[in-house]
């Protein structure tokens, strides 16, 4: 079973574009060259992991598997990459 702290999981997607909202939840939301696309997801404040539960929903909302959200966080992943993945797979990033 996979855990992320969550300080690594706002770093890590930080990194990759996602800009960080704070409301009731902290927010991270997808920008490209500035702009913000509909790609986003959420943690909540408070906690200081994410169980393998939320990591599999998390993926689901930034449109990649399990492992590919996994190394998106933690860098393998890079930026490019992850627009070229979006792109591949016809998510329109306007």
């Amino acid at each position: 079973m996979t855990t992320l702290r969550v300080r690594d999981v706002i770093n890590g997607l930080s990194r990759k574009g996602f800009v960080v909202s704070n409301r009731d939840h902290k927010y991270l939301i997808f920008q490209v060259n500035g702009k913000k696309t509909r790609i986003f997801t959420k943690v909540s404040h408070g906690h200081n992991e994410i169980d393998d539960y939320l990591i599999n929903r998390m993926s689901i909302q930034v449109n990649l598997e399990k492992n590919q959200f996994v190394d998106l966080v933690n860098c393998p992943l890079s930026h490019d990459n992850y627009i070229r993945e979006l792109r591949n797979k016809g998510i329109s990033l306007e």
